[in-house]
């Protein structure tokens, strides 16, 4: 299934049934009066967070949705049905914005959550509602409100408790075929993982979720290789693993790039808990390994990552996807700051919900 996480789509709600106009016609009744019935409401446009969907790849295939109209009132005062709704299904991490004014309408955090985008129309009054002691045979009745339209945009957070990021070949595709059962491209030229992609990590009897990021170049917040796009799916991710590769020419300036693309995305990146991690240790020679380990504290000194105040000063992590060696420490890591961050996130609902 492809990968997609942004789609533009235009909703209607149903308009709203007609009232009707009727008299009561019954043999030996005289002057029967209205009996015209209300019209029914038109159906509303509803999203739903569905369970087991991660990509927005349907709404390429249809990007146009119409909720029923109501139907009309009838004689013998019969009221009309409501009008189907028409339901949009969507993955978790689903925000729904209006084109027109870039408001966010929705956003679906929780399987079965529902919510309304476009009431349908009410529907118009029979003759019968217009009956008064002095109007006794009203021949009037109102059409349905019309259906609400616009043109909504979809953008899909992936929901994922750790998330990778790193330049281009950093190892990142590597590290997530090597710990989950994802398949991700691996190949030795930039840009190989064009879509984020995500995998389940099993850990000391304990799990999570694992989002694999496209590689940062330097002005990506600029629009340059991929742009910062993919970074709203790290949004959510509960702390950062951020993978240098050790081949490469200076750790510390590939460390520092990326910190600066983080910033400038902003949305709180820049603070999330950092687990750093030098990767492809098992392809450099100890000497080079040892220039590249300094190169990269220092570097890390100058940003200081956000981790507990007994961890600041950490030096960086070494791994290797291939070969295994020090992953299981860095998962143990991100493991560790992922849960600090979910527990600092629970005490803050909590407060929030006492005020």
């Amino acid at each position: 299934m492809k990968f997609l996480d942004q789609a533009r789509v235009y909703i209607r709600s149903g308009d709203g049934g007609a009232g009707s106009v009727s008299f009561r016609r019954e043999k030996f009744i005289e002057f029967g009066g209205p009996d015209g019935g209300d019209g029914g409401r038109g159906g509303d446009v509803v999203m739903e967070c569905a369970d087991g969907l991660n990509t927005l790849i349907d709404f390429r295939y249809q990007q146009h949705f119409k909720a029923k109209t109501g139907m009309h009132g009838m004689g013998r005062n019969r009221a009309g049905g409501r009008g189907d709704d028409a339901v949009l299904k969507a993955p978790q991490g689903t925000q729904v914005f209006d084109e027109e004014t870039g408001d966010l309408l929705a956003e679906l955090m929780h399987p079965g959550q529902r919510v309304v985008i476009a009431k349908g129309g009410n529907g118009g009054f029979g003759n019968a509602y217009f009956a008064t002691s002095t109007n006794r045979a009203p021949r009037r009745a109102n059409p349905g409100q019309p259906g609400i339209e616009k043109t909504v945009v979809l953008r899909l957070k992936l929901i994922a408790d750790v998330g990778l990021v790193g330049l281009p070949n950093a190892g990142k595709s590597t590290l997530l075929a090597a710990v989950s059962a994802a398949k991700p491209k691996i190949a030795d030229y930039p840009f190989t993982t064009l879509h984020p992609g995500l995998g389940v990590v099993k850990i000391d009897d304990r799990d999570f979720v694992l989002a694999d990021i496209p590689g940062l170049i330097e002005g990506a917040h600029e629009g340059h290789g991929l742009g910062d796009r993919f970074l709203g799916h790290v949004e959510r991710c509960g702390a950062i693993l951020h993978l240098v590769d050790a081949t490469g020419d200076h750790a510390g300036t590939a460390y520092r790039t990326v910190r600066r693309e983080l910033e400038a995305y902003g949305e709180g990146l820049a603070e999330k808990a950092e687990i750093v991690a030098l990767s492809k240790v098992d392809a450099v020679d100890p000497e080079a390994l040892k220039q590249q380990r300094e190169r990269l504290k220092r570097a890390m000194r100058s940003y200081g990552p956000p981790l507990a105040d007994d961890e600041k000063r950490r030096p960086p992590m070494e791994i290797s996807g291939v070969s295994g060696v020090g992953v299981r420490d860095v998962l143990r890591a991100a493991l560790r700051e992922m849960d600090r961050t979910r527990a600092s996130e629970g005490e803050a609902a909590k407060r929030e919900v006492v005020v």
